[in-house]
């Protein structure tokens, strides 16, 4: 019952930083985890990030750690991808995910809503 439309991908320098949105629809964005995934030519789709609903736990793998950050408003229905130092292995697909489940379910791929993607390209 969610829908998903991310914006702001784009083409960037390296070293360089970039903010992605997702809006979403529906009369309970609070209670979604909302999350990140990435997927490159020719790999498979890989999670980048996650918030809980009330924005209160983030989860992210080593790769985005100190560069990388997500973050929502609730009263908007919105969700955030803030990278900075952006490398040319960055380059990707960005989805926006929805989950009514919890963030390892979402890390898994299990109960989710995709966004149709945007394409983030780095540079060197």
């Amino acid at each position: 019952q969610v829908q998903l439309v991310e914006s702001g991908g784009g083409l960037v320098q390296n070293g360089g930083s970039l903010r992605l949105s997702c809006e979403a629809s529906g009369r309970t964005f609070s209670r979604y985890v909302m999350g990140w995934f990435r997927q490159a030519p020719g790999k498979e789709r890989e999670f980048v990030i996650a918030i809980n609903g009330t924005g209160g736990v983030t989860y992210s793998p080593a790769f985005v750690k100190g560069r990388f950050s997500i973050s929502r408003d609730n009263n908007k229905n919105m969700a955030y991808l803030q990278m900075n130092s952006l490398k040319p292995e960055d380059t990707a697909v960005y989805f926006c995910a929805a989950s009514p489940d919890t963030i390892p379910a979402m890390r898994a791929g299990v109960n989710v809503y995709w966004g149709q993607g945007t394409q983030v390209t780095v540079s060197s």
